[in-house]
C-alpha cells in the first residue's frame, strides 16, 4: 500500500467506521472537555473500551475536574476506576497530572506536546488524543491497532508505536492525520484484529500486503 491507493483506502474505512463503535474517547471528546479527555484516555491504556468507560463514568460522578481530583482521596480514585489495568498506578498518575494541572496552569490543561508529556503517565498516544480531541489541534495518535494496521498494510515498516507516528508524520496526507486513530481502533478491534484477521470480511484486502498475517479466517 501507498499513497496512490492511500485515499480509496481512507473513504473505505470512513464508511466501515459508520457500523462500528466509536472508541470510548471518541466519544466522551464530544464535550470538548480536554481534562476528560486526558483522563478518559490514561485509563484506556492496556484496557477494554467498555472497562474503561464503566471506570470513566464512576470517577466523573466522584470528581470531573482537575480541582475535585485533588480534593479527592487516593483510595476512593482507585476503588472509582478499579479494575481498570494497572489501577492503582493510574489513580496515583491521574491525581498527580491534576495537581499539576492545577497548581502550574491554573487548572487548564496545556495545549503544547512538551508539557503534555511532562506529566505522569501521559505518553505520545495519551498528549496526540488530547491536542486533537481537546484542543482540535493537528496531531497522529498512534496506538496499537494503529501500529499493527499500518505496518500489517505495508504502508510503513516500524517497529514500534511511536516510530510508527514519526514515520506517518513524513508520508502520511495531514488531511487523514487527526482520523487515522478513530478509524483503526474500531476496525483493529473488530476485523483486523491481532490474531486470524477477518480477511474475509475486510473491504481492504486488496490493498493490503498481510504481512506477517499466518492465518486468517
Amino acid at each position: 500500500m501507498n499513497n496512490s491507493t492511500i485515499d480509496a483506502v481512507f473513504e473505505i474505512l470512513r464508511e466501515e467506521a459508520n457500523s462500528l463503535r466509536e472508541p470510548i474517547v471518541s466519544r466522551v471528546a464530544r464535550a470538548e472537555d480536554a481534562f476528560q479527555v486526558l483522563i478518559s484516555t490514561m485509563l484506556s491504556l492496556r484496557t477494554k473500551d467498555a472497562t474503561t468507560e464503566e471506570a470513566f463514568e464512576r470517577l466523573s460522578s466522584l470528581a470531573s475536574s482537575p480541582e475535585q481530583i485533588v480534593n479527592t482521596p487516593l483510595s476512593e480514585i482507585e476503588k472509582a476506576i478499579f479494575p481498570v489495568g494497572f489501577y492503582r498506578t493510574k489513580a496515583k498518575n491521574i491525581r498527580e497530572a491534576a495537581r499539576i494541572i492545577v497548581d502550574e496552569y491554573g487548572g487548564r490543561v496545556p495545549e503544547d506536546m512538551e508539557r503534555l508529556l511532562a506529566l505522569p503517565g501521559v505518553g505520545r498516544k495519551t498528549a496526540n488524543l488530547v491536542i486533537i480531541l481537546g484542543f482540535g489541534g493537528l496531531g497522529i495518535c498512534v496506538d496499537t491497532h494503529v501500529h499493527r494496521i499500518t505496518n500489517r498494510w505495508g504502508y510503513v515498516r516500524t517497529k514500534s508505536p511511536d516510530e510508527t507516528e514519526m514515520r506517518l508524520r513524513e508520508i502520511l496526507p495531514v488531511k487523514y492525520w487527526t482520523r487515522i486513530n478513530d478509524y483503526l481502533v474500531p476496525y483493529g478491534q473488530n476485523i483486523c484484529v491481532p490474531v486470524s484477521p477477518f480477511c474475509s470480511r475486510c473491504r481492504l484486502t486488496e490493498y493490503c500486503a498481510k504481512i506477517d498475517v499466518k492465518k486468517s479466517r
